[in-house]
């Protein structure tokens, strides 16, 4: 019986989501789960890859086990395993020809800034920026990243293809934290993470409104690299 799970994770406990030999990652933490569950060796596959110390509200996992369990006793099976710090929000069964990645439509993903004063509560959770940034001149940048573009200047490591589509980025401020959403078809290794401290550089005052144009129009000249920590970023939802 194939099913299809979502879960939420947090971050800083792993060593990202990815099976990864003997280090603690999310992969491995449900599949040694629920190979309890299916008295046999368990694979799962994942929606996509997140890095160490990114978060998750809205991961998605399939995976086949060797009988049926009830969707809802799967649920409770798997969090009496794996909490406190993976969480398994939904459980349905799904058709044979289904893949938790192939069939995705969009990924939302959220990265969270402090712009007051820092806080050591919740440095793994929000980049502890500290200072105040000139939003407006962020949403008036980052519609140079919304449409079909190559983003060759916004991906970390080699790719056969840096072509890629941004639906939408939205600013929500709330007092002294701002949170940057953005939805696309998908998001490449350190995609969302440049993007951001791109915009940080121009929310500070210290790069141009159309720096982000400048890379998105000459994706084959090098440019300097601001990639932000990982403990702001969060995969929110994937759309099938």
């Amino acid at each position: 019986m194939k099913y299809l799970i979502k879960i939420s994770y947090d971050g800083s406990k792993f060593y990202g989501f990815q099976r990864l030999n003997d280090l603690n990652t999310v992969q491995k933490t449900l599949e040694e789960a629920l190979s309890i569950i299916n008295k046999d060796k368990v694979i799962i596959k994942g929606a996509g890859r997140t890095d160490r110390g990114v978060h998750a509200k809205g991961q998605y996992c399939h995976f086949e086990l060797n009988y049926e369990i009830p969707p809802k006793r799967l649920i409770n099976a798997i969090n009496s395993i794996v909490n406190p710090y993976i969480n398994v929000v939904s459980c349905k069964e799904i058709a044979s020809n289904f893949h938790a990645r192939f069939d995705v439509k969009e990924k939302i993903y959220d990265y969270k800034i402090n712009m007051g004063e820092f806080d050591l509560f919740k440095y793994d959770y929000e980049y502890q920026l500290n200072q105040k940034l000139d939003i407006k001149k962020m949403q008036e940048a980052s519609k140079y990243l919304i449409g079909v573009h190559d983003y060759t200047n916004f991906v970390s490591g080699p790719r056969k293809n840096f072509m890629n589509e941004i639906f939408a980025i939205e600013f929500i401020v709330n007092d002294n934290l701002l949170t940057i959403r953005f939805h696309g078809k998908s998001f490449y290794r350190y995609m969302v993470r440049n993007m951001v401290g791109i915009l940080i550089k121009i929310g500070l005052g210290k790069l141009e409104i159309n720096e982000i144009k400048k890379r998105i129009d000459n994706p084959k000249q090098k440019f300097t690299s601001y990639t932000v920590l990982s403990n702001g970023l969060y995969l929110v939802d994937i759309i099938y």
